[in-house]
Formats: structure tokens, C-alpha cells, sequence
């Protein structure tokens, strides 16, 4: 049997999976509390993995390993390592039990759904449902950019074979998530993670196995250099860029703490013990499978050149002459992998890329139904609200496939904005509503405004290539700053950072939500 036509079998039989999982789990969706949050019954094995899977996907294997393993080496994997303990423990421990009393006392489905009820404020409901909606997408479409990268080096599918890769994705994914929901999503997850941790393992052990071990991978990294990249720093313990690599570790971990796809899961696990239990196995998954993924990244440049010339290596192309790092490790996985395995690699990044969109749409799709439409709608009962659900499943797709397929924008850049847009606007809002009874209504707006307008305008002025603002970008540029004011990634975490200070700083000369409303939700956590 062919690689390929292995690879075929594989995805035949996880397709297969995936599918019957849903038709399996829609018999026991049964209400939209079912749907959207699995009757708030999730154990800790299938809301540890489903976190976990919801937060690494093709965006992180593909993406992000390309970039920053080529750009830092091996200090990359301070990033998985800071997604482990930040990313993972941190917000389990301190958000989780907290997260799950006020929201179940609240009756809140939805991140928007908390906000009105522990806010008193309609209007916020109102607008954090539309932020929710429109930028998710964009981390969608860069969810289906690596799926369509991957595929198209193992098949050879050519200009057009991405697009129906994408296509194909958003159907299964559409599938499975309408018929089953967030119980669907879950076991799904469960198993895809299981997939994930061996295949991560088996990639890590090859890439480095290619290169004669890793003490002699290492060297090889600290051989090369070239004009941003000082010799003996690849192979580093902080790289060439401790600063920018800094911010990278802000905007991937600390960002899980603000985003409605994640802090969701705690709306739907069991019970208190669950939580405990979900918080240690959510970080030994997140420190195989991200910190994974950085290490093997960190030796893209042992795989990949810039050099035509160079024997050896997979050589990267370029657009306005800087590399196409979404192609770096697919380029590696193909330098260090034997064929055969190539099947277990894509099944990997389909099972990370399917269960991070699962969560998404799901997300993006019940908050846009419970918080803008529901509350419009009269005799809008659990039959209707399901259906519209499932409608607008197919909406929120449909508009990240338009996205993903336009090759211009790079995976990290649509996932930096939206996660900076999510996290800059919501972070604050969220921790602070669950601890601090003085958290004022007036606060969240400003945490909306300036996380919504910090990501617009770096958007405007650095990414969308307008004429009017070249003058601007080239004398940040001249400003020669060690921190990169040109990255959406500082942008995203410099949104985050802004929205932790402005919360209690506007909430201290601001009024607070009415006594009742306040003391209402913090009962639930006596």
C-alpha cells in the first residue's frame, strides 16, 4: 500500500469516527442546555481534553511552530511551556470553580450572557455578541489556512486543491457539530487529543532522530546565523529575541484567560472536583502538544532555506522578502518523516484544526442565537433556538472559508488579531466580574473599546497596506524599537495588558452595578 493511499484509509476511518460520535451524542441532545454547554455535566477527562484541543490546532502545529521555531530556534519552546502553566493550570485553578458557580446561578449559556446578568446591562450583551461573532471568523479562516497548507504538500493538490480542502473541513465540521453539539464536540475532542499527543511525540522523536540527536541538532542550530540572527542563538535558552519572544508567550497563554471558547468549558464541567483533576491534565496535554510543537519547530532552519542554492534543505520561498513561514514545518515534515507516516501527520493536524473549529463555530454560532436573537424574538422556544443555531453554524463557515481562502494573510496574523481583539476586549471584564464586587459597567465598555480599537487600528496601520498610512509605518520602522510595533502579536498582548489595568482603574471613580445585582451573582460563591 502507498503512502498516499494509506493516508486515505487513515482519514477514511477518523472521518468515519467523527461522524458516528455525532449521530451517537444527537440522541441525547435534547435542549439547548444540552447543546450548548452538554447539560453542564462534563467530566474532567473530556473538558481537560476538549480545552486543550479547543486551544492548539493547525494554527499552532503550522502556524505559529513555522514561525517562531525559525525566528527563535529552540527558545520557541518557552511559548508551549508558558501555554502549559498560563495557558492551562493557571486559569483551570483560578477561574474554573468561580467560573462555573456564578454562571450556573446566572443561567448564563454565553460569555454575553454573563455580562448582562452580572453587569445588569443589555447593551453589553448586545455588543461583546457581535464582537464574539465577527472575530472569531478570522481565527477560524486561520484554522483552515493550515489544513489547506498541510494538504495541499501531501497531495500534490495544486492552485485549487486548498480551496476544497477547506471546503471538505467546514462540511465535516459542520456536520458533526449540528448533529451533537457541545456533547459531540467534546468526545470528539477527547479522542482527537488522544491522536494529537501520540503524533506530536512521533514527529518530536523523528526531527530530532534525522539530525543525529539532539545535542547535535542543537549545534547545528547554533551554526547558523545571518543578519537578525546572531550564530550560537538558535540553539539558545532565550534565543536571539527574549523581548518579542516575550510577547509571544503573553498573547498565546495569558489570551486563554478572555477568550469565550475557552472559559466556556468551565460553564460545563461537573463538578468542583473535576476541576482539579481537568487543571492537571490539561497542562501535562498542553505541555506534550504545544511545548511539542515549538521543539520541533525550533529545527525548521536545519530543514528549510532561504538559499536556492543550499543543498539539503526544503527551499522557502518568499513574498515582499520575507519567508512564507506557514509552509516551514509541512516542508519539515516532509525533510524528516518516512511516508508511511505522513497519514498519522495529517490525521494530527486535522484532529487539532477540527476540534479548535468545532469549539469555535459552536461558540461563535449558540452566542449569536442566545444573546442577539433570542432576546428579540417572541415564543422563540428550544426547537427554534437549536435550528438557528444549526443556520447559523453554516453562516459563520461559510464567511472563514471565504477568509481562508485568500493566501495573502498568514495564519499567525488572523489568529493574533482575533485573539487580541477577544482577549484585549473580554479579559478584564471576565476575571474582574468573577472577584471584584466594585467592577463597574463603565469599566467593561472601556476594556470593549480599547480592546476592539487597539487591534482596528494596528490593523489599519500596519496590515491592510493603505497608502495613506505608509508614512506612519515607515517611521516605526525608523524608530529601530527592540520591542516589534509592527507585530499583531505585541498588539494583542499589549490590548490584554491594558484591559487587566483598565477595569479596576475606571471602576474606582465609576458606579458600580446595582447592590442586588451585584450580591445575587457573588452568592453563589459562599
Amino acid at each position: 500500500m502507498g503512502s498516499k493511499t494509506a493516508t486515505f484509509v487513515i482519514l477514511a476511518i477518523y472521518v468515519a469516527m467523527m461522524v458516528g460520535i455525532g449521530f451517537y451524542t444527537s440522541k441525547r441532545t435534547k435542549s439547548t442546555n444540552d447543546f450548548m454547554l452538554g447539560g453542564r455535566s462534563v467530566g474532567s477527562w473530556l473538558t481537560a481534553f476538549s480545552y486543550g484541543t479547543t486551544y492548539f490546532s493547525a494554527v499552532v502545529f503550522i502556524g505559529y511552530a513555522g514561525q517562531f521555531g525559525w525566528s527563535y530556534g529552540v527558545s520557541a519552546t518557552w511559548v508551549g511551556i508558558g501555554n502549559a502553566i498560563i495557558g492551562s493550570l493557571i486559569p483551570f485553578f483560578l477561574l474554573g470553580r468561580r467560573t462555573r458557580l456564578m454562571t450556573n446561578h446566572l443561567g448564563a449559556k454565553t460569555m454575553p450572557e454573563y455580562f448582562e446578568h452580572r453587569f445588569d446591562s443589555q447593551s453589553l450583551k448586545t455588543a461583546s455578541a457581535l464582537i464574539v461573532f465577527i472575530f472569531l471568523i478570522p481565527y477560524t479562516a486561520s484554522v483552515y489556512n493550515g489544513l489547506s497548507r498541510l494538504f495541499g504538500m501531501v497531495f500534490d493538490l495544486g492552485e485549487n486543491g486548498g480551496t476544497i480542502i477547506i471546503i471538505l473541513m467546514a462540511v465535516l465540521s459542520a456536520i458533526y457539530v449540528t448533529l451533537g453539539g457541545y456533547k459531540a464536540t467534546a468526545l470528539n475532542d477527547f479522542f482527537q487529543g488522544i491522536i494529537m499527543l501520540i503524533g506530536i511525540a512521533t514527529v518530536v522523536f523523528l526531527t530530532v532522530n534525522k539530525k543525529n540527536g539532539l545535542a547535535s541538532a542543537i549545534d547545528g542550530l547554533n551554526l547558523i546565523s545571518d543578519n537578525s540572527t546572531p550564530a550560537n542563538t538558535l540553539g539558545s535558552l532565550f534565543g536571539p529575541d527574549p523581548i518579542n519572544l516575550f510577547g509571544v508567550v503573553l498573547l498565546t497563554s495569558l489570551g486563554t484567560w478572555g477568550l469565550p471558547q475557552m472559559v466556556q468549558k468551565f460553564y460545563a464541567i461537573k463538578d468542583e472536583n473535576a476541576i482539579k483533576k481537568g487543571a492537571v491534565i490539561s497542562t501535562l496535554f498542553a505541555i506534550v502538544v504545544a511545548g511539542g510543537s515549538y521543539f520541533m519547530g525550533g529545527f525548521v532552519r536545519l530543514y528549510c532555506t532561504l538559499n536556492e542554492n543550499e543543498t539539503g534543505k526544503a527551499f522557502i520561498e518568499t513574498v515582499n522578502g520575507k519567508p512564507v513561514f506557514d509552509t516551514m514545518v509541512p516542508a519539515l515534515i516532509q525533510e524528516a518523516l518516512p511516508n508511511m507516516l505522513i497519514g498519522l501527520i495529517v490525521v494530527l493536524v486535522l484532529s487539532a484544526s477540527l476540534s479548535t473549529l468545532s469549539s469555535l463555530v459552536l461558540t461563535s454560532s449558540s452566542t449569536l442565537t442566545n444573546d442577539l436573537i433570542k432576546p428579540r424574538v417572541k415564543n422563540f422556544d428550544d426547537k427554534k433556538q437549536m435550528l438557528t443555531i444549526r443556520i447559523f453554524i453554516a453562516v459563520f463557515l461559510v464567511i472563514s472559508v471565504i477568509i481562508a481562502c485568500n493566501k495573502n494573510a498568514s495564519i499567525s496574523t488572523l489568529m493574533s488579531y482575533s485573539w487580541g481583539a477577544l482577549s484585549g476586549a473580554f479579559l478584564g471584564p471576565f476575571m474582574y466580574g468573577l472577584f471584584l464586587k466594585k467592577a463597574s459597567v463603565a469599566s467593561v465598555w472601556a476594556s470593549l473599546c480599547t480592546g476592539i480599537g487597539i487591534t482596528v487600528i494596528h490593523m489599519m496601520l500596519f496590515s491592510m497596506n493603505i497608502s495613506a498610512f505608509s508614512g506612519i509605518r515607515q517611521a516605526v520602522i525608523d524608530l529601530n524599537c527592540p520591542l516589534n510595533l509592527l507585530s499583531p502579536i505585541n498588539a494583542g498582548a499589549f490590548a490584554m495588558i491594558i484591559s487587566i489595568i483598565i477595569v479596576p482603574l475606571v471602576s474606582s471613580f465609576t458606579k458600580s452595578p446595582k447592590k442586588e445585582v451585584v450580591e445575587n451573582a457573588f452568592s453563589s460563591l459562599n
